[in-house]
């Protein structure tokens, strides 16, 4: 008829069908391809296990660390000296007025110091006159004495302070009192581990703490003393009893 309109209705082909089962098998294949690539990225070690091999190998640094350090033979110490290696007494002290050189055993304590004329004399082992020169070229070398390297952390014993060769006793004339104490020489033999009051640790050079202890080894005597000797002592000889003589009987004349 001529006033109707009719409509077509699709009906879907048989071919379709192959194609929507195509696009979900390879749906199908890329969702497994893709948990496969998620398996193979999940990590072998979990956080857990991390932090306990991290803790493990802390443990074992901290005592490998202890026992090189009871070990001196493997200690190592920064030998090389700062970029500006450091006064160990200001010019603030002022000048040495005294010096004393203790050995640890055996030997004589020596000690000069300036008397009320600003003269050096030698107070010990003997008292006389000094060779202002020597004495005066000893403390030149304490204004020079330099810290090449501090030591931060160690034992005294590992450097020889637990019980040191040589104490020396410095008095400066502006009133302050300072020790060093003399320790083994470092390995390389370019200095001296010493001990400051008692307290800081350091390296300081080899020339001038020698020269410090030839006053130990060599008093600076103007004159070499003639030890005094002792005076003779009496010894009491214990009275004895005279003897007596026995008397001879007297024979009467006739």
């Amino acid at each position: 008829m001529a006033g109707k309109t009719t409509s077509t209705k699709k009906t879907p082909t048989r071919a379709a069908a192959p194609a929507k089962a195509a696009k979900t098998k390879v749906k199908a294949v890329a969702t497994r391809k893709e948990s496969s690539i998620i398996k193979q990225e999940r990590p072998l070690f979990r956080a857990g296990t991390w932090i306990t091999i991290l803790v493990l190998a802390v443990l074992i640094g901290f005592t490998f660390y202890i026992n090189r350090e009871q070990d001196p033979a493997t200690l190592v110490v920064d030998e090389t000296p700062v970029s500006a290696p450091v006064v160990m007494f200001a010019a603030t002290e002022g000048i040495p007025a005294s010096i004393e050189v203790k050995p640890a055993e055996g030997g004589e304590t020596v000690r000069i110091a300036r008397n009320a004329e600003n003269v050096w004399a030698v107070e010990l082992p003997i008292e006389a006159e000094a060779n202002q020169g020597l004495a005066e070229a000893a403390a030149s070398q304490i204004s020079a004495l330099r810290i090449l390297s501090p030591i931060e952390n160690g034992k005294p014993s590992i450097f020889g302070l637990e019980n040191p060769a040589f104490t020396i006793t410095i008095v400066f004339d502006g009133g302050k009192t300072h020790t060093l104490e003399i320790g083994d020489s470092t390995p390389t033999n370019s200095g001296y581990y010493v001990r400051i009051d008692k307290d800081q640790m350091a390296i300081t050079d080899l020339s001038g703490i020698d020269s410090l202890l030839q006053l130990g080894f060599f008093p600076p005597y103007l004159n070499t003393p003639t030890p005094t000797p002792l005076p003779a002592t009496e010894t009491p000889v214990p009275a004895t009893e005279a003897e007596s003589t026995p008397e001879v009987p007297v024979t009467p004349t006739p």
